[in-house]
């Protein structure tokens, strides 16, 4: 092979990846809009069909079920009072067509104790598990741990980032 086919090569291998990069970081960062605002169908788009959602009270299974958190009197209570999910940046880990992203993740609401000031509600360790299929990312399990000082929590973060 010349030198020429394996730079072109080893380039567009690059690309793909850091498209790749791209298009989860891109459907991960949806999330906080997309439940913020209550757009149901667009949070349980974000899932496979058979996708779950495993956080601290429960998991939710499937498409129906996380349209059905979304569009919950809790849910709505806490958007239409003032709440934003803050997520940082993901740390992503590629292999073939499946991939890992782990961050934090936090929950801020608006303080009705303080008209002008808002509090965090709670602090998460995500694990976001994904699929490729036909070119398009989709999550097959988020994971989501309170940081409450379990060792879970960290174990879902120290995994994340293992080499």
């Amino acid at each position: 092979m010349s030198d020429s086919l394996a730079l072109v090569e080893s380039l567009i291998a690059r690309v793909e990846l850091l498209e790749d990069k791209l298009a989860i970081t891109e459907l991960l960062t949806a999330y906080s809009p997309a439940v913020d605002s209550g757009s149901a169908d667009e949070v349980a788009n974000l899932w496979l069909e058979d996708g779950v959602y495993d956080v601290d009270t429960g998991a939710m299974h499937g498409r129906g079920e996380l349209r059905a958190m979304v569009r919950s009197a809790s849910h709505q209570n806490w958007i239409m009072n003032g709440a934003a999910h803050m997520m940082t940046p993901a740390h992503i880990r590629i292999d073939g067509n499946k991939a890992v992203a782990t961050c934090h993740s936090q929950l801020v609401i608006k303080d009705p104790e303080n008209p002008s000031g808002f509090k965090v509600l709670r602090i998460t360790a995500n694990r976001w598990e994904l699929v490729k299929n036909d070119g398009v990312w989709k999550v097959e399990l988020r994971t989501n741990a309170l940081l409450d000082g379990r060792p879970e929590a960290r174990a879902l973060l120290a995994a994340g980032v293992a080499n």
